[in-house]
């Protein structure tokens, strides 16, 4: 996985389990490939950013479950979370204080929990 170089790029941290689960795609039936699909869509957001994120983006993808054997993408990495995939989510963040960060999630007690450390929380439609 290729980062930004730039330390002040911002971070976006990816809860794929959410994200995937508010599509009814049949994503369920092929979690890991779900998983796949969603972080080669994140390659365009790292690659050439948002209209209100522009890059470069450092873009993380947190797996949990059956998507843990996900690779990392060209521009994207990929987090196995050991346990729970919010706590991960929330150590990345935890992590990188003096960068911008901005989590993509419609789980409430996740949103809660990253803004309370500075985070910005978008909703999963903000990545179509």
């Amino acid at each position: 996985m290729q980062t930004p170089a730039d330390p002040a790029a911002p971070l976006l941290v990816v809860d794929a389990a959410n994200v995937m689960g508010s599509r009814p795609d049949g994503w369920w039936r092929d979690r890991a490939g779900a998983a796949v699909r969603l972080r080669d869509r994140l390659e365009r957001v790292a690659g050439a950013g948002r209209p209100d994120l522009p890059p470069p983006v450092r873009v993380v993808l947190v797996v949990e479950g059956a998507a843990r054997g996900v690779p990392d993408g060209d521009l994207v990495g990929v987090v196995a979370a050991a346990g729970s995939g919010d706590d991960a989510v929330v150590e990345l963040v935890r992590a990188e204080p003096g960068r911008r960060r901005v989590v993509v999630t419609a789980d409430r007690e996740l949103r809660r929990r990253v803004t309370e450390l500075g985070a910005e929380v978008r909703g999963p439609r903000w990545l179509d």
